[in-house]
């Protein structure tokens, strides 16, 4: 009992040392996203976009246009889920932390969305193809699925920290901390010059976006839900 109160204090440190510490949870499959609120309204009424951009139909959003859609808030903690569904040669993404989103580029994270099996990405550096944090960090592998079916993404941003699940598999494991160079990856490989800020310097709140109809090829997003954490 005496070693049990001596160990109680130390485990209340360190519970409350990890509250908000920028430690990402152990975010390694797909979660139960029944409860979670959907990132966009049916309506797309809590959105900003270029009117005739992005089109919704049975809850299937899609774009007509290389524009991005935009929450009109900023989240700072949080796990995305949703499914997208590309045609061949699709090169889309997910953006989050966008603190500017009339500059997002250099602005923000892209988690690269991307036809892999199309020879243009199958052949690219594997930071372009599905599943990679665009232009930094390549996927384990590539997940994606043929084009004309559904896949499953799950993002969890937890302060510096960012993990990627496609269909299943953990593929992305980022701390962007790391990122000190606007120029070079931490293994050494350039990063495209357009990317002109290092995430390490990047804020950790910032508005969600989807890209649209990137590279003359759609793609189309549905059940995309959000659960914001602690």
């Amino acid at each position: 009992m005496k070693n049990l109160f001596l160990l109680l204090p130390i485990t209340i440190l360190l519970l409350t040392g990890c509250k908000g510490s920028g430690i990402s949870p152990d975010i390694s499959a797909h979660a139960d996203i029944s409860d979670w609120e959907y990132l966009f309204d049916s309506g797309l009424n809590n959105s900003m976009f270029t009117e005739g951009s992005w089109h919704i139909s049975d809850g299937v959003l899609s774009p007509s246009v290389d524009e991005v859609i935009w929450t009109l808030t900023g989240y700072e903690n949080f796990i995305l889920d949703l499914e997208f569904k590309n045609e061949p040669g699709t090169n889309s993404g997910v953006i989050v932390y966008c603190t500017d989103r009339d500059n997002w580029i250099p602005n923000s994270v892209e988690v690269q969305i991307a036809d892999d099996f199309a020879e243009k990405w199958k052949n690219a550096d594997k930071t372009w193809q599905c599943g990679a944090i665009f232009g930094h960090l390549a996927a384990s592998e590539s997940m994606v699925k043929q084009p004309g079916e559904w896949n499953r993404m799950t993002i969890s941003c937890y302060g510096k920290n960012i993990r990627v699940v496609l269909n299943g598999k953990l593929v992305t494991v980022m701390d962007m901390s790391l990122w000190t160079s606007a120029t070079t990856n931490p293994d050494g490989t350039k990063i495209p010059e357009w990317l002109s800020r290092p995430f390490a310097e990047l804020d950790t709140r910032g508005y969600i976006g989807l890209q649209g109809k990137h590279a003359d090829a759609a793609v189309w997003f549905r059940n995309i839900r959000i659960k914001e954490l602690e």
